[in-house]
């Protein structure tokens, strides 16, 4: 996980990503959930539904909980967030319009959060559920230990 990159590039492209997709789906991405989407790609740490809602009221807005809670149910059903279960919180997709399969590393020292993609290890998964006659609805893999930096940073010490 790379801690020093302009996270302007992220924002911008996740922006353009949303406008493209909701276009081509008729679907309204309206100035909330466009700030919404921007607050959770400003950093790669996992957000939660209540410090988005604390700054809209920083911003100056008046956003409701089930307000902000129907933008991110809206930004998972079009694919442009995923929510780590295991934080209760939300991370951008940086696969967004693409089917995929996410595992998500999630680093337990600085809280930064990486989606990676492993067909192989999809396919394992899928491979053991059918084994155990399992039908699986979804597959999320949610991977906790400590990134390469955090690691690094570690070792000097």
């Amino acid at each position: 996980m790379s801690h020093k990159h302009d996270h302007d590039v992220c924002i911008d492209n996740a922006v353009a990503k949303a406008e493209q997709i909701c276009a081509e789906r008729g679907s309204r991405f309206t100035d909330l959930r466009r700030r919404i989407l921007i607050m959770i790609w400003k950093g790669h740490k996992a957000v939660k539904a209540y410090d988005l809602l604390d700054q809209l009221a920083n911003e100056g807005g008046s956003a409701k909980p089930p307000t902000v809670y129907r933008a991110l149910d809206f930004l998972m059903e079009e694919g442009l967030v995923h929510k780590i279960e295991s934080l209760n919180a939300y991370i951008g997709c940086p696969h967004a319009g693409d089917r995929h399969v996410s595992q998500f590393l999630i680093c337990d020292a600085c809280e930064n959060v990486e989606e990676v993609t492993s067909p192989e290890l999809s396919q394992a998964v899928v491979f053991a559920s059918k084994k155990a006659e399992f039908q699986i609805q979804r597959q999320t893999l949610e991977l906790h230990g400590t990134c390469r930096s955090c690691a690094g940073k570690n070792k000097a010490a």
